[in-house]
């Protein structure tokens, strides 16, 4: 396929520690699983700069490798040109999603289509709760609302 038909998602939560890179790891898992792995460039960032150069949280870490999925991933900042380069950036819940529509309105050329994940969910559960806070079983909820999310989301894309 060619570059000019590739397919971009940067999913995006506030610090790029604990759902974001979920998602993008769930997300990257159903490509590689599909075999479309040069079909997508997939990666995750943060709407703040609370984290940046952290790894995942571990408790997130624990949970992807309970289920067989691995991470990679420093958490890293939205950028202006994550705007002009995804063409989705998909987020966790409504500030993450507000933020980014405002960031986004400042800049000319805003290729991203901005959505919240959970608008994908057959389950209607709109948004994902950061589990930072909470405990291990709220880093499992994370997973499983992903999953869904990005299985739905994926299917967009025949």
């Amino acid at each position: 396929m060619a570059a000019a038909e590739n397919k971009s998602v940067l999913f995006v939560c506030l610090g790029n520690i604990c759902r974001s890179p979920i998602a993008e790891a769930v997300f990257r898992n159903l490509v590689v699983e599909k075999g479309l792995t040069n079909q997508w460039r997939i990666d995750s960032a943060a709407t703040s700069t609370y984290e940046i150069g952290s790894p995942p949280d571990y408790r997130g870490e624990a949970c992807m490798k309970r289920h067989g999925i691995s991470m990679n991933h420093i958490a890293r900042q939205v950028t202006k040109d994550d705007f002009l380069s995804y063409d989705y950036m998909l987020c966790m819940d409504e500030s993450n999603l507000r933020e980014l529509k405002r960031r986004g309105d400042k800049i000319p050329n805003c290729k991203s289509k901005i959505e919240l994940l959970g608008s994908y969910d057959p389950q209607k559960c709109l948004i994902i709760e950061d589990p930072y806070y909470g405990k291990d079983e709220d880093f499992e909820t994370v997973y499983q609302q992903c999953l869904r999310c990005c299985k739905s989301f994926l299917e967009k894309f025949p």
